[in-house]
């Protein structure tokens, strides 16, 4: 089959399952295919306005003792590079 008995998108070969559609074996490739299961956000949906929700007063700050650690590895990595 080259291409969806559904909605006639071309399939990659031994595809399993229409990357247009989702028809697929399992549903016969039929209307009874839906996506709308998935959870997906819709089209009004404001990323910026959700990163702002989920993350308010989330923010995480760099403890001092990693960035000691950092500086003394890259000490460390320098020093063997010298010698």
């Amino acid at each position: 089959m080259d291409t969806c008995p559904h909605c006639g998108a071309d399939l990659p070969p031994k595809a399993k399952v229409c990357p247009q559609c989702g028809s697929d074996e399992t549903t016969g490739w039929s209307e009874e295919a839906r996506y709308d299961g998935l959870d997906l956000p819709d089209e009004h949906f404001d990323y910026g306005e959700f990163v702002k929700r989920e993350f308010a007063g989330k923010r995480r700050r760099m403890h001092w003792f990693w960035l000691l650690v950092a500086i003394g590895l890259a000490a460390a990595l320098a020093a063997c590079y010298w010698w």
